[in-house]
């Protein structure tokens, strides 16, 4: 086995036992990104020096890639946008802090459609991933790059956001494991904010041990996040000892299955999923989300609402893009904002500015929240009889540049991992199969309560050892 195919355990194993350092690691990652990722598209910067020096320094460390949204010193986070092309992070987000007391360090940015804003990374205003099984299909969005490398083995995991799905829609579309943390769980500052009440950095990796190492040290409290609890973080590793399906309620929630649009080859892999878990043991409970079909809806107000007003200061004034065609300060705002932002993004600006708007704000963002309650309190009602919901992650699997060219359509691409985001709860992706038709990789999604991630990480591990696939292999 390459280095560049090792995962985080088998990584912080190998440097343990004297076998390779972290530079070594370092050198294998900048090998195999500079042979294979021209093709994959998967980095936007990498700071090669930067991340061998700090092996170096650090000869027990294990590289990680990271979003670019997420800010590390020194180092660009353009969130894949011409707004902020040229700036450079002068701090740490808290994350990244914590990655690098726990023994790890930042190495390479990674593409995401911009601003987190699309389902397939084709909205990325600086350069097009590709899915590593596929060149011709999308990696997924908006973490498509963090998904990309983990799955085409150009790093040994990475760090992702999912606001709707972005962690584990492009982690299904790249057969990795990747995990949406609870709202709260992990710290959001020094994270460029899409929507606030919804964001949340996670890891995407190749097992679910690795995911937990990663959580361990992502997840906490934190003085500059207010949304942070003070409750103390279990040893997420520690917790899949002994993981197994024997005793555990699984839901299946019959509104996810009457969807127009969920592909047959989904279909089957989940069903499959589900037969998997029943044999090993699990306890199949049909329950009813009664309020999903309105997720949608809701989420296409409240997210661009809250990006209307995270974006606002994103005016060609304090850093970022500045249009050279102003002649005045309202010019300077307008055409700043019209060069720097691609059409996603202002498409959503747009629509978050309407629902926040005079008259309107009742009639639309008011009332969405209600029924976010609502919704919430579905899940809430489900987990009073079950342990853990079993889904799809999306409703089909990697599909092709230029297919969805709707931009309802590929809204929809959401459809599974929207309601979960809204209610706050946490929730993982895990390879579960490969398509007949495009052999295109397939992941289930499992979703647990709020701040129960260390039961949704030992029922991914009991389910992932009884998959018929694994993380990133294939490639």
């Amino acid at each position: 086995m390459e280095l560049y195919e090792l995962g985080v355990k088998q990584a912080l194993s190998g440097i343990a036992k004297g076998e390779f350092t972290s530079e070594d690691l370092v050198k294998a990652i900048i090998d195999r990104k500079n042979s294979a990722d021209g093709e994959i598209g998967a980095y936007l910067t990498f700071d090669e020096e930067h991340a061998l020096r700090l092996a170096r320094e650090n000869p027990t460390s294990v590289p990680i890639a990271i979003k670019d949204l997420i800010n590390v010193s020194g180092q660009p986070c353009t969130c894949a946008s011409k707004m902020l092309e040229g700036y450079v992070s002068p701090y740490d987000a808290t994350v990244i802090s914590n990655l690098k007391a726990a023994g790890f360090i930042p190495a390479g940015r990674v593409n995401m459609d911009e601003f987190a804003m699309g389902s397939s990374t084709e909205n990325s205003g600086l350069g097009v991933t590709r899915n590593p099984y596929d060149l011709s299909r999308v990696p997924g969005g908006s973490s498509g790059g963090s998904a990309a490398a983990v799955g085409g083995n150009l790093c040994i995991a990475s760090l992702g956001t999912d606001t709707g799905g972005s962690i584990r829609q492009p982690a299904s579309f790249c057969n990795c494991v990747g995990v949406k943390p609870s709202y709260g769980r992990v710290s959001r500052f020094g994270v460029t904010a899409f929507a606030s009440s919804l964001d949340q950095v996670g890891p995407l990796t190749k097992s679910v041990e690795d995911a937990a190492i990663l959580m361990k040290a992502l997840a906490g409290h934190d003085e500059r996040d207010g949304t942070t609890p003070r409750e103390s973080v279990p040893d997420y590793l520690a917790e899949l000892q002994g993981a197994s399906m024997k005793g555990v309620k699984i839901g299946i929630a019959k509104e996810y299955f009457n969807v127009a649009g969920l592909d047959p080859e989904v279909k089957r892999i989940t069903d499959s999923a589900i037969k998997m878990c029943e044999d090993a043991g699990a306890e199949i409970v049909e329950v009813s989300l009664p309020h999903t079909e309105y997720a949608m809806a809701v989420y296409y107000i409240i997210a661009p609402a809250e990006a209307s007003a995270n974006l606002a200061r994103f005016d060609g004034v304090r850093y970022g893009h500045r249009s050279e065609k102003a002649v005045d300060v309202f010019s300077l705002y307008c055409k700043s904002r019209a060069e720097g932002f691609g059409p996603e993004v202002k498409r959503r600006i747009i629509m978050g500015t309407y629902v926040l708007s005079s008259g309107y704000y009742d009639a639309y963002y008011g009332r969405a929240q209600k029924v976010r309650t609502l919704i919430k309190r579905d899940f809430d009602e489900a987990f009073t009889k079950v342990d853990a919901l079993l889904s799809p992650c999306a409703p089909t699997s990697a599909f092709a540049f230029g297919e969805k060219h709707d931009p309802l359509t590929m809204y929809l691409n959401d459809l599974y991992t929207i309601p979960s985001s809204l209610a706050g709860v946490c929730a993982s992706s895990v390879p579960a199969g490969f398509t007949a038709d495009t052999k295109m990789p397939v992941g289930v999604q499992f979703i647990c309560g709020g701040f129960e991630e260390a039961k949704l990480l030992r029922i991914s591990k009991a389910f992932e050892d009884i998959s018929p696939v694994k993380a990133a292999r294939g490639i």
